[in-house]
């Protein structure tokens, strides 16, 4: 049975804004930013531990949602 609760769809969205925002913000400064190559790799290690950790937000959330349906 197909359960389409709003908070779920809400956060799953809010979900899919932040990965489109660090990708954004993020990967741009590393790829067309001025600055050194010590600086570029600090920033583009920045970016994937907040990829690391939406990913895991994400997976947590969707475990959790799971649970709770159950």
């Amino acid at each position: 049975m197909k359960n389409n609760n709003p908070v779920r769809w809400l956060v799953n969205v809010l979900f899919i804004a932040a990965f489109g925002f660090v990708t954004f913000f993020g990967i741009g400064p590393v790829l067309i930013a001025d600055g050194s190559f010590q600086e570029r790799m600090l920033t583009l290690s920045v970016v994937i531990l907040i990829y690391i950790v939406l990913i895991l937000g994400l997976v947590y959330w969707n475990r959790y949602w799971k649970k709770k349906q159950n």
